[in-house]
């Protein structure tokens, strides 16, 4: 049975390059084990208590408002920062085992790292060596993986001629050089062409069904609910919910939303607290979100509640979404 966790507030397929079949794993053993970890700066937590696994053939997606605390938890399982408590494991290994940890994970950070000056396979040499990877093992990694991005055109050419898109699927290649077993993608299509967008996706779908371990930090809605088994929302440094996306809907109680627009701000909402159907409301933007049960239900109620501006305000009626859970959640925008 799938695992739910709702908090409280508080106050084209490419080729099968990652891995060798006998390197592969298809079971559901924890690739990522995160445990009450915290971070804090002296009296800032950015991260406060999480708790998580991600399994091998999992795309795991870590979704929260910028300053949630997503990119640190990341910097820390990266080896990159050290936590403040808790611990993170990386198939059994503490983070703490810097060298050993980072032979089996790949980072596509949400800053591009890249050598503008070097080319494309300058670049993935470069970084193979310092991963161990030489000679013809290395060779024969880097034209894969130009393949795989599509950039074996542009092998060549400095990174500082390629597009936005282009940098981005560099980046990701320079992940896989070392065939990580564990990959760790921060924002990995913030500022792509959609050309680029589709590919990241495809690319990602397969190292998935190669049974790859994936943690994906992303902004876009659309990104979380296409390409993640599973997700945690985080806010103030702290997991809100957690679980597969349908679990998460109908855990929130709530199967429809009401998105009113033209209200004057000086509605009285009150009575919405006690209305049939109604389970919460949300204002933010210029819209009022009536999270219901059942739309039908709350209707006599936001009949009501319009009253004399029933001739100026738009009614819209939706299903419950990521987006909208999200800001049940959290009163933000992702992007917030």
């Amino acid at each position: 049975m799938a695992t739910v966790t709702v908090a409280p507030r508080p106050a084209a397929q490419p080729p099968a390059i990652l891995q060798s079949a006998a390197e592969r794993s298809h079971s559901a053993a924890a690739a990522l084990r995160v445990e009450d970890l915290r971070k804090s700066y002296g009296e800032i937590e950015a991260v406060r208590g999480v708790t998580f696994e991600v399994h091998e053939g999992e795309v795991f997606g870590l979704l929260g408002p910028n300053g949630a605390g997503k990119t640190t938890t990341i910097s820390i399982i990266a080896t990159w920062l050290r936590s403040s408590g808790g611990a993170a494991y990386v198939f059994g290994h503490n983070v703490s085992a810097a060298a050993t940890v980072r032979t089996l994970i790949g980072v596509a950070p949400q800053e591009i790292s890249l050598y503008p000056g070097l080319s494309a396979a300058e670049n993935l040499r470069f970084f193979g060596r310092i991963f161990g990877v030489r000679g013809a093992a290395l060779r024969e990694r880097v034209r894969q993986l130009l393949a795989l991005v599509e950039l074996d055109a542009r092998a060549d050419d400095p990174v500082v001629t390629f597009s936005g898109g282009m940098k981005r699927r560099l980046n990701l290649a320079v992940s896989l050089i070392h065939r990580p077993r564990l990959l760790l993608l921060d924002e990995p299509t913030v500022g792509v062409d959609p050309h680029s967008r589709e590919h990241i996706f495809s690319i990602v779908r397969n190292l998935r069904q190669e049974g790859t371990a994936i943690l994906y930090t992303t902004h876009y809605m659309e990104e979380a609910e296409q390409l993640c088994d599973r997700i945690a929302i985080v806010d103030e440094g702290r997991l809100i919910a957690m679980g597969h996306l349908g679990d998460l809907l109908a855990a929130a109680g709530c199967a429809e939303v009401i998105e009113l627009r033209g209200l004057p701000p000086a509605t009285d909402l009150s009575p919405l607290n006690s209305a049939a159907g109604v389970c919460g409301s949300e204002r933010g933007d210029g819209v009022l979100r009536i999270f219901t049960d059942g739309a039908g239900r709350a209707l006599p109620a936001v009949s009501a509640l319009i009253g004399r501006y029933s001739d100026t305000v738009a009614i819209q009626i939706a299903p419950l979404s990521l987006q909208t859970l999200f800001l049940r959640l959290t009163g933000k925008e992702l992007r917030d």
